[in-house]
C-alpha cells in the first residue's frame, strides 16, 4: 500500500481507468461474437451490420487506447473475410 499521497491518489484513478477499459473490452468481445454467431446462421444482412458495428467498436479501442492499432487492423481483417465467404 502506497503511503504517499499522491501515490494513494494514483492507485484509485488506475483502478477507475481498469474498470473502464475492461467495460469497453468486453463490449468490443461481445460485439465480435454477436457478428460471428450471425455468421454461422448465415444471416447476411444481420452480419454486415453487425460487422459495422465491431468494426467502430475496434477502431474506438485504438483510439481510446485499449488496443494496438495492428492488433485492431488484424481483427477487422479477420472479420471481413469471414463476412465475405458468407456474401460469395
Amino acid at each position: 500500500m502506497p503511503n504517499i499521497k499522491s501515490a494513494k491518489k494514483r492507485v484509485k484513478v488506475i483502478e477507475k481507468k481498469t474498470l473502464i477499459n475492461q467495460s469497453h473490452k468486453t463490449a468490443l468481445k461481445t460485439a465480435i461474437k454477436k457478428f460471428e454467431t450471425a455468421v454461422e446462421n448465415g444471416d447476411k444482412d444481420n452480419a454486415q451490420a453487425l460487422f459495422n458495428e465491431a468494426a467502430k467498436k475496434l477502431d474506438r479501442g485504438v483510439s481510446q487506447g485499449i488496443l494496438h492499432k495492428n492488433n485492431a487492423a488484424r481483427k477487422k481483417s479477420q472479420l471481413a473475410l469471414k463476412l465475405a465467404k458468407l456474401n460469395a
